[in-house]
């Protein structure tokens, strides 16, 4: 599967269990860490954890297995580490407090407008 699919199917999966304020940037050029973050909220910490879930499970029907998967107590941040690509799980408030948009504002934002469901159009 390549880059594109996976950050893809990613996009997706999170957009199919309604995660809000969906960003991919692309931080190849800026770090090793990765070659993009996805970011994405939930409306509470359950939804956190069902986000972060049913996006692991998409990839492990792939045959994909995340390289490794931290959380905090709450759910109120979960990360998957796919090595490539890094999913980055928040509570709303929690994602306001680390502004992760904010710290990786040189990456590349990247167009998800053809990834995602147009609601209310």
């Amino acid at each position: 599967m390549s880059q594109q699919e996976k950050l893809e199917l990613i996009i997706k999966t999170l957009d199919s269990k309604r995660g809000e304020d969906i960003r991919a940037i692309k931080i190849a050029d800026l770090t090793i860490l990765a070659d993009y973050f996805v970011i994405v909220n939930g409306t509470s910490n359950t939804h956190a954890r069902t986000l972060a879930d049913e996006a692991e499970f998409q990839m492990s029907q792939k045959g994909i297995e995340p390289l490794r998967r931290e959380a905090d107590t709450g759910n109120t941040w979960i990360v998957l580490d796919y090595g490539d690509i890094i999913i980055h799980v928040f509570y709303k408030d929690t994602r306001n407090f680390y502004k992760l948009e904010g710290m990786w504002a040189d990456g590349e934002q990247i167009d998800i407008s053809n990834m995602i469901t147009k609601e209310n159009e």
